[in-house]
């Protein structure tokens, strides 16, 4: 029997009735210009075409309205990019990106421009160049493996890239972004478990955004990891029309902490090109933040942030409940003053 194979055309997409015919031209324009894929693990959990999968992986028209204030950097890696590979926006952590391809490509993706067309590894060279710039950066405390998606490569090729890190006295710290364990969580292996095993501490940092997403295999994965030592937490894009709802984010986080992985970020969405469609305002975010707290446990409470363009980097914007007179308010509206008068006042 014939594994089931990504989704990576729009007439793959059309024979798999997730887009409709009338649409196809359209959705040809699209897949031009955005790379498209979509993992057997996914298509399994996509039951409507409007629903948080569909959403998320099945390209659509909106894609082609860009707006004036949307940039193909909207974060601003660009002018902080060394060497090839290297991204250097913080004094003490680095991005490292190995690999420009992933195994599903999200419709509002920020690096939506760069990733899936082009060169997809970085080559040898480009690669000892990128090691030897972290080598010669002392003030260099952690590396993160981003993308693309870092862990769509074999355990044989991150094998001597992390123990070139491992060897570095003051990379005190690992971290991997992806989406893997979720959309493509066969790939989590025990041989996989054993390349991330090293002296220095490896986190990983899972990209999910919507509890639909977390399947049998999904939940596999992450016991298989979590049970092998590795540190979980995750982060989430704030989207309209996918999670925007305090539900959607109570049953998201709570399926997180389920399976022993920590709520790390709510990303307020990027100003990716054709992406304006997925957006909230911050107003709306702030408010539904403000309405998950109190309602569940602070262990699933992520930070809401907003990564400023132009490469100024992430800051927490999440609702405040000072409220600058001597009075702060608690998760149900009520307002008190702090510090409590005694009655003796």
């Amino acid at each position: 029997m014939v594994a089931p194979r990504p989704i990576r055309t729009p007439k793959e997409l059309l024979a798999q009735q997730l887009v409709p015919e009338e649409e196809f031209a359209t959705i040809t324009d699209v897949a031009k210009k955005y790379a498209l894929s979509i993992t057997p693990a996914m298509r399994d959990r996509i039951v409507e075409l409007d629903d948080p999968i569909a959403r998320q992986f099945v390209p659509t028209g909106q894609e082609l309205i860009s707006l004036p204030e949307e940039r193909e950097d909207p974060i601003g890696d660009d002018p902080f990019t060394p060497v090839k590979g290297i991204t250097h926006r913080y004094p003490d952590r680095v991005l490292l990106k190995p690999v420009l391809v992933c195994p599903v490509y999200c419709r509002f993706c920020f690096r939506r421009e760069v990733v899936g067309p082009g060169d997809s590894m970085l080559k040898e060279g480009q690669l000892a160049t990128a090691l030897d710039y972290i080598r010669s950066h002392p003030e260099i405390w952690e590396v993160i493996f981003t993308g693309g998606d870092p862990l769509i490569m074999s355990p044989s090729r991150l094998r001597p890239i992390l123990a070139a890190l491992d060897a570095i006295e003051h990379v005190k710290v690992i971290r991997f972004h992806t989406r893997v364990p979720v959309v493509d969580p066969d790939r989590v292996t025990e041989e996989l478990v054993g390349a991330l095993t090293l002296d220095t501490p490896v986190w990983v940092v899972v990209h999910t955004n919507h509890s639909q997403e977390i399947g049998a295999g999904a939940r596999r994965a992450l016991r298989l990891l979590a049970g092998s030592g590795i540190p979980l937490v995750s982060q989430t894009v704030l989207l309209k029309g996918v999670n925007d709802t305090p539900e959607a984010l109570e049953d998201l986080f709570r399926t997180l902490i389920v399976n022993r992985v920590k709520p790390y970020y709510l990303h307020h969405g990027d100003l990716a090109v054709g992406t304006s469609h997925f957006r909230t305002t911050i107003a709306e975010g702030q408010a539904l933040v403000r309405r998950l707290r109190g309602r569940v446990s602070g262990m699933c409470q992520p930070t809401y942030v907003l990564d400023i363009p132009g490469g100024h980097g992430k800051v927490p914007i999440g609702p405040g409940y000072l409220n600058g007179d001597g009075t702060v308010t608690d998760p149900w509206g009520i307002t008190h003053t702090y510090p409590p008068r005694s009655s003796t006042d």
